[in-house]
Order: structure tokens, then C-alpha cells, then sequence
């Protein structure tokens, strides 16, 4: 946009030279692109903003400098020359697309002779790059480049039966332009026409049929404001560009209208022309004033910086808001309607950033209070819980809760089911009571699908009844069936075990940072008799595992040796962690030895592992079961069990002496309290 400073002394009494002027813009956000003189005056080229379309006449420049200097406007009166004949008596203006055209003003001034334009206008234009063409035409550039507004200019003795309607273009219709061309108009293109034929295309470019001419004698103004949404699509449509259209497309100021319309009228009065009586103006439904409340505090916390209450007061007011006071600090800001771009309490805090000084804001981080964040502590168990079991090659599996009453029952896990009234259907009428079913038809579904092997675990919620009301426990199931990938390529699959179950279920106890779990033989309805473990947490029953029995199993359609586990996390999320706990690396060796051993067939590996904790042998480090055997030439009521002992001295390294002696009490401890015997034969 092309300022000329001449010009916009007019309507600010600015006495800085080029190069501060320039530089003041640039701190309020209007950035010069070129500054030149141009025949005694100087032009700059500022870089304008969608959604600022004030700034694309010389007022709304001034308001912005005037604001920032602390100069108020210079105001202009735009006298008429007026004749007896009322406006309405001779024209008439119906809006019949009122969302496209929410206002439209015009008058009519008789008398006028095309000519060329006063000196002073002349150079107003050329100092912006417009050429000039003749006073009519010269009127319409200069109240649109002054004002930012708009206007254009009908012939109106051509304009039949002086009636102006703003409708829709009908299909079919189309419209010569002042250029010659011929536009072929669309239904939803916005059009000026007369009572019979479109003669302008609405905010976008007149027409040949009501064009100025050598013969004009009487110009009727139009200054209106149109939908930008539709000036926009019709010229993109079209291919047209014009100066009207720019800025009808960003948005004119619907308050500004009759004052446009009035200030062409007097300038074409100054040239010889005479006015008719009255605007005609068509405003069918007034907006609501738009308003925003502004708070002092909010300006300083925004900005970071204490800005003075008059400043913010004065300045607001000098920008053309209107400003009301309120609570304390506080005030209620109604915006004018050439700023369509403030809306809420930010941009008002925008503005007093602008004109206060980008400069004077610090460059730090404003200060926020601190505040406690809520730990959820079983989000993140879980989340530790699902890396654990990741880790183990599991893959997790989400199910609905509802539930097949048949495949429920199979699971016998004795809780009363909670009944939907309103199933989707008869196979999910319950809420479930267990996740194995839901695992099974899991493993079912991808094993009839050529997966040779299913390792799944789920966590979910199960339900039932339980004191007449219904409750609902967090739950943890695993299962596992068919093969298993081995450890490397030269390893082969095989057959998954119930030890692959058990592992996962210690490395999530390990990984939620709980005590060692223990597991005893306990028959449970869903397993094998005689294959099922309870899982036992300091001696409180957290879960199950095992073999699935095969009925159960079958009922899914799943074939072969299935292992699962069901824990109750509930109650396991109900015990305290062990502390975290910060040790060294060891700087000296250890040494490991395995010890294999016969022990009863009824005595598992446990009561081992127990006797081996409570054990006082300050060089063991720890210890491991490795293997464990039956069969020939073990005897019938003996196993083997292989165990890695780990010893290390904190302070030195061990001799093998040292190790002998506490291997000897290890063995002692387990002879006398199980009755080992070595299997390499040693007393």
C-alpha cells in the first residue's frame, strides 16, 4: 500500500522527516518496504495484512501514526451543495441478498461534467502510482485510497426505471465489463442490477451498460459492504483482481459507508454538481457492537511487564475503541467497526504490546506459579507392566467385555455374571467374568489362521455380583499355546511351556519392583488337576497359572497344550514396592558354580529357594534354578534340580577355598532341612 505523506498530513499533523517515520511505523507493525521521493513528497510502500484492511487508505495510516506520536486527527467537513428533490424520490435500492450485501448506501448528484480533476487530486494520485482519468472516475480512486472504502459511480441515466437491486445473478445472465469483456455469471455471484439487467458486478468491477461517459450528466454513488467470502470466490472465479475487490475481500467498515458515500458526493459538488436530498441508506440488520473485556493483570501477565492504566486507557481510545471502566483495573472495550480483526481480550493486549514498545517487553520467559501434578500411580504400573511383558515376547490383545454366557461358564471362575438388558446379541449378554475365554478365542482365531504359535496377554476390568452389588476388578491374563521362536537361527521353535507363563509373571513382579513370588501347587477349576500353581504374594493368593483344561480349551476350538495366567492386579497394586536401591558395580570377580541334586518329587522349587534366602552366607550373592529333570535314571519320587550359585567378596577377590566352604554350608543347610543328596555322589 503506497503512502503519500502529503496526503496523510491531512488527517495527522506529522512533522517527522522520512527516515523516522519510517522507523516509527516499523515498531507498530508497519513495515515500510521503500521510502522515495517523488515530486517534493515523499511515498512509502508499507507492507499491509489480511486482516488489517484499515490500513489500506491514508485514514487508517493516520489513526495508527496519530496513536503512536499522540496526535489526534485532523477532522474534515464534506459540504453539499444540495437540490429540493429527495434521494428516494428519484432512486430506489433493494437488497435481496441481504447475507452477501448486510449495507448499501447511494445518492445521486446531477449536473456533473466530465472534465479532468482538480490539480491537487491529480498529484494525490500519481503520488501513488494511479494515473488519473477523468473527475468522476478520479472521485471514486480518491475516497477508496483515502478511506480505504470502496465507492463506485453509475451513470444514472442509465440506470432503468432509477432503481438499484442487489440480488443474485441469475443462470445464464452475463455482464460486459468497463474493460470490454464479457463474464459469464454464476448463480451465486453477487451483482448490481437495474430493473431489468445486471449493470456491476457487486464489489468487484462495473459494467459497460451504466458506465461513466462524455455524455454523464447525472452519478448516482454507491458505498456499500459486501460479504469478503463472496467478493472473494467471484473474483477468483473470474480471474479479476481490482482495487475494490482487495479490500472488499479482507473486509470494509460497514460504519463508514454513508461517510464515503457523502465525502464523493462533495467532492463531485466542488466540480459543479448538485446533490440530491437525503443518502438512501439500506441496513436491514445492524450487527450487535462488538465488545471485549481487558484486564490490567492480563496485560501483565501476557506481556510480562507492568504497563501504566492511563497508558493503556489513552492509548485504546486514540486507536478509536471505546472504553468503558468496570471492576477495578478493568474495563469493558467496545471495538469500532473498521477493526475486524480484534475480537477478544488478546488482541486488545496485542494493540498495547504494539504502541508500549516490543522493545520494552523483557526477553524472559513470563513467570508462572508452580503447581503439583497428579501421579497416577497405577498408569504408570501399568505401563511398567506392559513394557515388562513386551519384553517376554508377549503381545498384547484388547477384547470387548461383553461376554458369551456359554464360553463364561466354561471358565468356572464362580462369580455371578452381570446381565445386559439391552444386548447386541445373545452371545454378548454379559459383562465377563474372567479374560481366559477372550484369550482363547484370540489363539483360536490366528492358530486357524496358519500361526503356529499365540502368545497374548490382556489387561482388563472383569465383573460380578458381590453383596447385591456389582463390582469390577482389574485383571491380568497370559496366555500361551503352540510354538515358540528360539533364541537365535540356529535354535529351532518348540513347544511353549508352563514356564514360559511363570517367567513373564516374575518379570512383571520384578519390574513393578515387589518381593520375589512364590507359587504352590493349588488345583483351580479353569487348569489341569494337578497343573495349576497360585501365584502368592507374601502368603496371600494374587493369582493362578497353568495348563488350561483341555475341555475348557477345546470348547474354543483350540487344540493341543494350552498355559495361562490369571492375576488379580488389584490386589497385587494393593501392596507397597520394594524402595529403590542404589548399589556400586562390583570391582572385584565372582565366581559361579552349579550344583545338581536329588530332592522328593512332592518338594518344589520354592521350599529350595527358600531354605537358600534365610540362609546366612554373606558370600553368596545369589542363585538360580537352571534345570530340572525327572525320569531315568532318577529315581521315581526324586527330581533333579540344577542350581547356579553366585559368590563375590565386596572387598577382594575369592580363592577357591573360600567358595568350597560356603558351597559345603549351602549343602548342609538343604540336606538337613530337605534331605538333598548330591547326585555326583559326594558326602
Amino acid at each position: 500500500m503506497k503512502i503519500s505523506l502529503d496526503w496523510l498530513r491531512e488527517y495527522v499533523a506529522v512533522g517527522l522527516g522520512p527516515a523516522e517515520l519510517a522507523d516509527r511505523l516499523t515498531m507498530i507493525g508497519l513495515v515500510p518496504e521503500s521510502v522515495e521521493e517523488r515530486d517534493g513528497d515523499v511515498v512509502l510502500d508499507l507492507e499491509t495484512y489480511a486482516n488489517r484492511p484499515d490500513t489500506l487508505g491514508h485514514l487508517g495510516v493516520a489513526r495508527e501514526i496519530g496513536a503512536a506520536l499522540g496526535l489526534p486527527l485532523l477532522e474534515k467537513d464534506w459540504p453539499l451543495v444540495e437540490r429540493p428533490e429527495a434521494t428516494a424520490e428519484i432512486a430506489d435500492v433493494q437488497i435481496a441478498a441481504e447475507d452477501l450485501c448486510p449495507r448499501y448506501c447511494g445518492l445521486v448528484v446531477r449536473g456533473v461534467r466530465i472534465g479532468p480533476s482538480p490539480d491537487w487530486m491529480r498529484r494525490r494520485l500519481e503520488a501513488v502510482g494511479l494515473k488519473p482519468i477523468n473527475n468522476i472516475v478520479d472521485v471514486s480512486n480518491y475516497v477508496c485510497l483515502a478511506t480505504a472504502q470502496p465507492i463506485h459511480t453509475f451513470d444514472f441515466g442509465r440506470i432503468g426505471g432509477g432503481r438499484i437491486v442487489v440480488r443474485k445473478a441469475q443462470r445464464g445472465e452475463t455482464l460486459v465489463d468497463l474493460e470490454g469483456r464479457t463474464l459469464p455469471l454464476e448463480p451465486d455471484m453477487l451483482v448490481i442490477a437495474d430493473e431489468s439487467k445486471p449493470v456491476a458486478l457487486a464489489g468487484v468491477i462495473g459494467g459497460q451498460a451504466s458506465g461513466i461517459g462524455p455524455s454523464t450528466r447525472d452519478v448516482f454513488i454507491e458505498s456499500a459492504a459486501f460479504a469478503p467470502a463472496s467478493i472473494r470466490k467471484t473474483a477468483k472465479a473470474l480471474g479479476l483482481q481490482t482495487d475494490a475487490s482487495y479490500r472488499f475481500e479482507r473486509g470494509s467498515d460497514i460504519g463508514f459507508a454513508p461517510r464515503a458515500a457523502l465525502m464523493a458526493a462533495s467532492l463531485l459538488c466542488g466540480m459543479g454538481g448538485q446533490a440530491s436530498r437525503g443518502l438512501i441508506d439500506r441496513f436491514p440488520r445492524p450487527p450487535k457492537p462488538r465488545t471485549a473485556r481487558l484486564r490490567l493483570r492480563r496485560v501483565a501477565e501476557l506481556l510480562g511487564v507492568e504497563v501504566p492504566e492511563s497508558f493503556v486507557v489513552e492509548l485504546l481510545g486514540r486507536l478509536g475503541f471505546s472504553v468503558e471502566a468496570g471492576a477495578k483495573h478493568a474495563w469493558r472495550v467496545t471495538v469500532p467497526t473498521f477493526r475486524v480483526d480484534v475480537d477478544q481480550e488478546a488482541d486488545l493486549i496485542e494493540e498495547v504490546a504494539r504502541f508500549f514498545g516490543y522493545d520494552r517487553i523483557p526477553a524472559e520467559f513470563t513467570p508462572a506459579g508452580s503447581f503439583d501434578l497428579d501421579v497416577n500411580r497405577k498408569r504408570e504400573r501399568l505401563a511398567r507392566l506392559r513394557g515388562a511383558l513386551l519384553g517376554q515376547g508377549l503381545d498384547e490383545v484388547v477384547n470387548w467385555s461383553f461376554a458369551d454366557p456359554e464360553r463364561d461358564r466354561a471358565a468356572r471362575e464362580g462369580r455371578t455374571p452381570v446381565e445386559i438388558l439391552n444386548p447386541i446379541s445373545q452371545r454378548a449378554s454379559i459383562m465377563r467374568t474372567s479374560l481366559l475365554p477372550g484369550l482363547l478365542e484370540n489363539a483360536a482365531w490366528n492358530l486357524h489362521r496358519g500361526i503356529e504359535g499365540v502368545h497374548i496377554f490382556e489387561l482388563g476390568n472383569v465383573f460380578g455380583w458381590a453383596d447385591e452389588k456389582h463390582s469390577e476388578t482389574l485383571r491380568l491374563g497370559i496366555l500361551s499355546t503352540g510354538l515358540r521362536p528360539g533364541g537365535s537361527w540356529a535354535e529351532p521353535a518348540a513347544e511353549t511351556d508352563v514356564f514360559v507363563v511363570k517367567g513373564a509373571v516374575e518379570a512383571l513382579a520384578e519390574a513393578l519392583r515387589f518381593e520375589p513370588l512364590a507359587f504352590e501347587p493349588r488345583d483351580h477349576p479353569s487348569f489341569e488337576p494337578g497343573r495349576a500353581l497360585a501365584v502368592l504374594y507374601k502368603g496371600q493368593e494374587v493369582g493362578r497359572l497353568g495348563a488350561l483344561r483341555a475341555s475348557f480349551a477345546a470348547g474354543a476350538s483350540v487344540d493341543g497344550e494350552v498355559y495361562a495366567a490369571d492375576i488379580d492386579l488389584e490386589a497385587l497394586f494393593g501392596k507397597q514396592p520394594r524402595p529403590f536401591e542404589v548399589a556400586a558395580a562390583p570391582k572385584f570377580p565372582g565366581i559361579v558354580r552349579d550344583l545338581s541334586f536329588l530332592v522328593d518329587r512332592d518338594v518344589p522349587y520354592g521350599e529350595v529357594a527358600r531354605v537358600l534366602a534365610r540362609a546366612n552366607q554373606p558370600l553368596l550373592e545369589g542363585f538360580e534354578l537352571r534345570d530340572r529333570f525327572a525320569g531315568a535314571p532318577v529315581p521315581a519320587d526324586k527330581v533333579s534340580l540344577t542350581v547356579r550359585f553366585r559368590y563375590r567378596h565386596p572387598q577382594r577377590t575369592l580363592v577357591a577355598e573360600e567358595v568350597d566352604r560356603a558351597e559345603l554350608e549351602a549343602i548342609g543347610q538343604l540336606r538337613s532341612a530337605l534331605d538333598i543328596r548330591l547326585r555326583e555322589g559326594k558326602n
